[in-house]
């Protein structure tokens, strides 16, 4: 499977497929296709992978493309102005990610429910108590919310993050939550009352522009109540 990227704001990824290799995205995630490109909506696993995908914040159910009687194209946008990024999975490189994450991937990689270490991570962190683990082989296509900035933490080396803007993490990092220090900082600061505590080794990967903040951003700006 050959892939690019293409665009900025709002990105989209183009796969080209030989005859017979599929390509997994859920329900909304085609953009455009070859018509030789068969569709099958699957549960892909049992009844365990199908709860951990609602729990996770993905869809019940997934969408297999296959190509075939020969080559064929199919194409996954974004839906938030951000980024798609690529990472090759395989045993020894599994990812870390925020839920709502996926966008695509080869049919060799395997989504699962990753949760926090600690309880707490589930109860203050911005990332919430379940994240996604990707493993498996093969290629696996995020979109995240803004632009990406990345950090290759060393090991015992740790990045203070505010509430959702961890985008990524090599399943090799740990994620704590920590509270801000100080009362004052915390009722007055406008920061939050906890960050997410990232420690290496492993690879981070940040986003900008979390839809969350923009969620907020807006928020004074609807209606609040009946316009009648």
């Amino acid at each position: 499977m050959r892939y690019e990227i293409k665009g900025e704001t709002l990105p989209v990824v183009i796969c080209y497929l030989e005859s017979g290799e599929k390509m997994i995205t859920e329900g909304g995630g085609m953009a455009w296709m070859s018509p030789n490109m068969k569709m099958e909506t699957t549960s892909n696993g049992g009844i365990g992978k199908v709860f951990g995908r609602m729990f996770s914040g993905e869809k019940l159910f997934q969408n297999f493309y296959t190509a075939v009687g020969g080559n064929g194209i199919i194409a996954f946008a974004s839906s938030f102005p951000g980024s798609v990024r690529a990472f090759e999975i395989s045993p020894g490189n599994e990812i870390i990610a925020q839920k709502t994450a996926f966008l695509a991937s080869e049919a060799g990689v395997d989504c699962s429910i990753h949760f926090s270490r600690k309880f707490s991570s589930g109860l203050f962190g911005g990332e919430g108590f379940i994240m996604q683990k990707f493993s498996g082989h093969g290629t696996m296509f995020a979109e995240f919310d803004g632009h990406v900035i990345e950090y290759d933490l060393k090991a015992g080396q740790k990045i203070v993050v505010d509430t959702g803007h961890l985008a990524a993490m090599s399943s090799s990092c740990r994620m704590e939550i920590v509270s801000v220090p100080g009362v004052k900082n915390m009722l007055f600061g406008g920061e939050g009352i906890f960050n997410t505590e990232i420690t290496g080794p492993g690879h981070v990967w940040l986003q900008t522009m979390p839809i969350s903040n923009v969620a907020n951003a807006l928020r004074p700006y609807f209606p609040t109540g009946n316009n009648n």
